[in-house]
């Protein structure tokens, strides 16, 4: 989980508020303050400077009243000495003004030159023709400061003979409220450091706990357990960090249990040899184990969130709804030409208390190895009895002809009483292979093994052969010419030879050739017999050593055979640690090779 930056923490928009609050409140004090101040200092420079006009219309009005002679001032000189002592800080220039808007004084020495001079201000004109007082407020062109105009008549018994134009410097008045705005944001400025000091210092006592418990539960949803928040106090934050650490407890004790709980299910379904696949309510696979996903040949993580119906390849006969209402068992053939694979499927509904379905249980069963054996085993009861019926059935018929008469006909009741004889020794060797499989079977044969020159063993079967052999077949040995020893049943394993080497004889043709072979390799011997034969077809060259399998049963048959030579065979390298199988071309002939331990190593030299 990504941390939370200081500026998007909760601390930080506690006090980002908590300075805004106090910048809003000192804002509406300064405005409420600075506006009040400025009409407080404006209203006292025009109440001064009103009163002090009052003073000087007063003084003027005795000026312009006053007669005069040819040996006195002239209006002109006193008026001017009247300004002189009137010129103030806060007075920029005073002019008075005649009935006849002539200038007849000025306080600015520099400006004397408009004394004489005809004022044509608006509002000169209407305090002479009206006797009205007006004042205004203006930017002056040429300073770019702002100055206060007074202009007032000068009345005498309601009479206007002259006018006060005044030009106030109320700038003065708005640079001591800078001055007093400078004061005011620099204590501002320092306030709002001093709270938000403090205010991150409060926030720190509040968040912290909140800022444990974030922590706390990112450690839990990491599964770290072993944290606890510290409790800071008895309010309210220190009852939730005690109920945030109960908490935690409690979810650590339901982690333990549900952890145990799904080792335990992770355990049964790892060491299940059937497989498991679990839907949701959609028919969605959530879940397969491992024996499921070899039994299906898939990839656990390619086929979650597949539809089960699709998984198991069956679209066109069933629906996800017709599996919930599945009663029996579903049998999947997914056998090929080569190699039969069958599953058994049973459904189960998972379900809640109010019968809302969840999902679906699917238990998959490996059954291809007990299809196989009741598939052998009712081919082994038909071919025994298929076996049987053939040899009693003939010997019924020539049975039935020598109780008829045949008996007492020489030329016919000999041959009679020797297929008679041939086909019982025949049901007998029958019966004898098949006591002997059974017992292999049961494992109820033991084997008399012991040390054997394996080559002079070899070569005492093959001249036996060579000797009572009536075809036209010629043997040729490959055989080493030094001494191989084997520990075997030298009674069995010449019951395998032999049935091999008279395999070989019943299919090779007149003047063909029978190939004796032993190599080494390792420590095992390769023994192989080949012949120039039929052969066998490639179709058929796996199932030569199966009970009862011929690959020509009507030449098998005639031949005399069983069908369980090379089956015994098989039981019997198998029982000596070996491996037998066969090589075949069609039209030239077949291979048979089987391997037996050896004891390879040279034998020491006693004196």
């Amino acid at each position: 989980m990504k941390g939370v930056g200081f500026f998007r923490s909760i601390q930080m928009k506690f006090v980002l508020t908590y300075v805004l609050l106090i910048l809003f409140a000192m804002q509406v004090i300064s405005v409420y303050f600075v506006n009040s101040l400025e009409e407080k200092f404006v209203t006292n420079f025009k109440t001064s400077l009103q009163e002090r006009v009052n003073l000087l219309e007063y003084n003027l009005r005795e000026e312009m009243l006053k007669e005069r002679n040819d040996e006195s001032n002239t209006l002109e000189q006193d008026i001017r000495g009247i300004l002189e002592d009137f010129s103030a800080r806060d007075i920029t220039e005073v002019r008075i003004v005649d009935e006849r808007s002539r200038i007849i004084g000025t306080s600015d020495a520099n400006n004397q030159g408009v004394v004489g001079q005809r004022m044509t201000e608006i509002a000169i004109k209407r305090a002479l023709s009206a006797g009205a007082t007006e004042n205004n407020m203006f930017i002056d062109d040429r300073t770019g400061q702002r100055v206060w105009v007074l202009t007032s008549p000068i009345l005498s018994n309601s009479e206007v003979i002259g006018a006060v134009y005044l030009i106030g410097d109320i700038e003065t008045v708005f640079s001591q409220l800078d001055d007093i705005n400078e004061i005011l944001f620099s204590a501002a400025i320092l306030a709002l450091a001093i709270t938000a000091i403090l205010g991150i210092t409060l926030a720190r006592t509040i968040t912290r706990p909140i800022t444990d418990m974030r922590r706390q539960a990112v450690a839990l949803g990491k599964g770290n357990f072993s944290r606890k928040v510290k409790v800071y106090g008895q309010d309210e934050i220190g009852e939730l960090a005690v109920t945030f650490n109960n908490l935690t407890k409690r979810l650590q004790e339901s982690q333990a249990t549900t952890e145990g709980e799904r080792r335990k299910l992770s355990s049964v379904l790892s060491h299940m040899t059937d497989g498991v696949i679990a839907t949701d309510r959609r028919g969605r696979v959530i879940l397969i184990n491992e024996p499921a996903s070899k039994m299906l040949n898939v990839s656990r993580e390619t086929i979650i969130s597949q539809p089960i119906v699709s998984l198991l390849n069956l679209e066109e006969d069933y629906s996800f709804d017709e599996l919930l209402n599945e009663q029996d068992s579903v049998i999947l053939d997914y056998s090929t030409h080569d190699r039969p694979y069958i599953l058994r499927a049973n459904f189960s509904v998972i379900q809640k208390e109010t019968g809302f379905v969840n999902g679906l249980i699917t238990v998959l069963h490996d059954i291809t190895e007990q299809e196989k054996i009741e598939i052998e085993r009712r081919e082994f009861v038909t071919n025994v009895s298929h076996e049987l019926r053939t040899p009693l059935t003939t010997m019924r018929s020539y049975l039935e002809a020598l109780a008829d008469g045949a008996w007492q006909d020489p030329d016919i009741a000999p041959n009679f009483l020797d297929v008679a004889q041939t086909e019982t020794e025949r049901m007998i060797r029958l019966v004898n292979d098949l006591l002997q499989l059974s017992k292999f079977d049961s494992r109820e044969y033991n084997l008399t093994k012991k040390d054997t020159d394996f080559i002079e063993f070899f070569n005492k079967i093959i001249d036996r052969f060579e000797m009572t052999k009536s075809q036209e077949v010629t043997f040729r040995r490959k055989l080493p010419r030094y001494p191989i020893y084997v520990t075997i049943d030298q009674d069995k394993l010449t019951q395998v030879i032999d049935n091999i080497i008279s395999n070989a004889l019943k299919y090779s043709p007149e003047g063909g050739l029978v190939s004796f072979k032993v190599e080494e390799h390792g420590d095992t011997i390769q023994i192989s017999v080949s012949d120039q034969g039929m052969g066998i077809p490639k179709k058929s060259l796996e199932r030569i050593f199966e009970r009862f399998y011929r690959v020509d049963r009507a030449r098998s048959r005639k031949m005399g055979g069983t069908g369980l030579g090379l089956a015994i065979a098989k039981e019997l390298i198998g029982a000596h640690d070996g491996h037998i199988w066969a090589k075949s071309v069609e039209g030239k002939g077949t291979t048979i090779f089987f391997t037996l331990p050896a004891d390879l190593s040279e034998e020491d030299d006693w004196v």
